[in-house]
């Protein structure tokens, strides 16, 4: 089902949801950015699989993201955290789950079960290395260091998006919270690469049953 809720933006935003109301609620938080788009197939198989569990499930879009009709230019890491503890509020979330990125965002007062967390500045070095090697199959010289000089004082466009200069500097130097880490669940306990290092997204059912198999046993625990 795709229900909406209000985001501290002042917009409201869409939400895939997946279960009932009532008992185990849990947020999903996807990766970020490219990585979001190769793994969206992946995420949604999670949250069918943890349905069948008898857990339910909730995928909000982050202001920004996907549907979203904020723009992306004005968001952050800390406004994309505020969005995510609001959308935990109103769905009434119990526990959540990150992907990837999502880490940096998570609430702070929820468990939280992590998949591959990754930090902040990993991801904004990958999104620098595609638009160093975009640029230089199109002619231009671009500089790393100077890019991201650029990127802290004006914001910044990585891999088709707008950054602002705030996003940029706190993708530098955001981390997972360790706050209300209920555990980490490393790629290799999937099996197979991670689909966020295709070159196209993808999917691999073997991954989404290995990960909610993982979910419904921690959150037995």
């Amino acid at each position: 089902m795709i229900a909406a809720w209000p985001s501290p933006t002042g917009d409201d935003e869409y939400a895939l949801t997946f279960g009932n109301v009532g008992g185990t609620r849990v947020l999903i938080l996807p990766a970020l950015f490219d990585e979001a788009n190769k793994l969206r197939h992946f995420t949604v198989e999670v949250m069918r699989r943890l349905e069948r569990a008898g857990i339910a499930s909730l995928l909000p879009d982050l202001p920004g993201c996907n549907e979203s009709l904020t723009p992306l230019e004005g968001q952050s890491i800390e406004s994309w955290r505020e969005a995510a503890t609001a959308a935990a509020s109103f769905f009434d979330a119990t526990h959540v789950l990150t992907i990837r990125g999502g880490a940096l965002v998570a609430p702070f007062q929820l468990p939280v079960i992590r998949y591959a967390p990754a930090t902040g500045s990993s991801i904004l070095r990958a999104m620098l290395r595609a638009r160093l090697i975009a640029s230089k199959e199109a002619g231009i010289e671009e500089n790393r260091e100077a890019l991201l000089e650029l990127g802290r004082r004006g914001g910044l466009e990585l891999a088709g998006y707008s950054l602002c200069s705030r996003m940029i500097r706190e993708l530098e130097t955001s981390e997972p919270s360790d706050g209300a880490a209920l555990s980490n669940i490393a790629q290799g306990d999937l099996g197979g690469a991670g689909l966020w290092l295709r070159a196209e997204p993808d999917h691999d059912p073997a991954q989404a049953e290995a990960l909610a198999a993982i979910v419904i046993s921690e959150l037995a625990a």
